[in-house]
């Protein structure tokens, strides 16, 4: 009889088993993950359906559009945003339950991998112990194992592949490990993107009861009569005006030089769009609003850009910076200037605001990423509807000031500028 290497035979019979074992749970893993994909697929045909019932809901709030003249109208406006608002939650809640599917896929396709790489390991343990074992044998003990030459050589060869497959089953090891660390990446970053989603969440529960409380307000303010209303708007275009007046007095005391050559070079890019879909609904400087409304701007034009964005936007920094200060104008005399806004101060010696928020997310000092939310954007301060203003100071030029206002009989806080200290946006956008 021939003689036969039992120890490779051995291990090929191993090598049959291990794999025969490994077979099953790829199976189950693949099973699971099927499952799991059908559910995503599903829940991707539903957030479509709520993103078509926001852009309809959108339609209607831009008829209604940035007119306050008619308290049907801004009833109708506040009704119409609190249902936007509902549907926003709806589309959060959906996506939650998304990225938590996409985390339990993620999660079976890691230890898949895991297992995977851990039969692997016992494999190459066997075949190294082979291969050890066929190594401690010289050339004189092989050849005298073996009947004839024929035998001797196909040892050798058996030795030969033995060694190629080591070293496929390290590469193939090496591949693993590779998609393991990828996968592991892409779950962390939709943990990540889980953590905003519930932050996310919360922001617009609390920007429904907002919106509710305000519009309870208005109703309570004008015992539901058009006349008390127009009154009301009245009363806040007067004031309005007066305290652009007050401003424009001190503003215009102000005094500072700016070097042109400390301001970055004009041109696209030095800032980031703080809206995702920029539409501006109004310019900067004599725009015609301003023209025909000198009164509202103290004759100065529009000291920055109008960003149509219905209550609830989110409103992102435009650069890296540090938030010098926020406040609500709102809290010493409702309905004028900025209401709720930020500001914040950037490296390239630019200061950029953000006004008529609904909600505030940072707090003074804060340092803050570019693209980060800071806010969300709304109808606080004096405005004609919803939308986020947008200003572009040169840092040296602007501070926080705490104006005393005659008009209405408080101190408020908000950020003051001599008009030379005013930048067009637009020249960094």
């Amino acid at each position: 009889m021939r003689g036969v290497n039992l120890k490779i035979l051995g291990f090929l019979v191993a090598l049959i088993i291990i794999s025969a074992l490994t077979a099953r749970p790829v199976c189950v893993f693949a099973a699971g993950i099927d499952e799991l994909r059908a559910k995503i697929n599903d829940n991707n045909n539903q957030i479509a359906a709520i993103q078509k019932e926001i852009e309809e809901l959108q339609k209607q709030l831009d008829k209604t559009g940035q007119d306050k003249k008619s308290l049907n109208n801004q009833i109708a406006q506040l009704s119409a945003t609190v249902k936007k608002l509902r549907a926003d939650i709806k589309l959060t809640e959906k996506k939650i339950s998304q990225a938590n599917l996409v985390i339990e896929e993620f999660n079976l396709e890691i230890k898949s991998k895991e297992e995977k790489i851990a039969d692997s390991k016992r494999v190459l343990a066997e075949l190294f112990r082979s291969m050890n074992e066929a190594e401690s044998q010289s050339l004189v003990e092989v050849l005298l194992a073996n009947n004839s030459l024929s035998d001797f050589f196909g040892d050798i060869e058996r030795t030969k592949n033995l060694q190629n497959s080591i070293n496929v089953n390290l590469g193939q090891l090496k591949e693993l490990k590779d998609d393991l660390q990828t996968q592991e990446a892409k779950k962390e970053a939709e943990k990540k993107k889980l953590q905003n989603l519930h932050s996310s969440l919360g922001d617009q529960k609390s920007l429904v009861e907002t919106q509710k409380g305000a519009k309870n307000t208005l109703l309570r303010e004008t015992k539901s009569k058009e006349s008390t209303y127009k009154k009301l708007l009245a009363d806040r275009m007067a004031k309005q005006q007066a305290l652009e007046n007050e401003i424009s007095v001190i503003e215009q005391q102000i005094r500072v030089e700016i070097d042109p050559n400390s301001l970055p070079q004009p041109g696209s890019g030095v800032l980031l769009w703080p809206v995702d879909i920029p539409i501006i609904t109004q310019y900067f400087g004599n725009t015609p609003f301003a023209t025909q409304n000198p009164q509202i701007y103290g004759g100065k034009g529009h000291n920055g850009i109008d960003l149509r964005a219905s209550v609830g936007t989110p409103i992102k920094s435009a650069q890296t910076g540090v938030v010098t200060d926020t406040g609500n104008t709102d809290a010493y005399c409702n309905g004028v200037s900025y209401g709720k806004w930020v500001l914040i101060k950037h490296d390239n010696n630019l200061s950029t605001l953000y006004a008529h928020l609904s909600l505030i997310k940072v707090s003074p000092g804060e340092t803050v990423q570019i693209g980060q939310i800071i806010g969300y954007s709304g109808d606080t301060g004096y405005t004609t509807g919803p939308h986020l203003h947008f200003t572009v100071f040169a840092t040296p030029a602007v501070s926080i000031g705490a104006l005393k206002s005659k008009i209405c009989g408080t101190t408020m806080k908000l950020p003051i500028s001599p008009y030379n200290g005013y930048l067009n946006p637009l020249s960094y956008l």
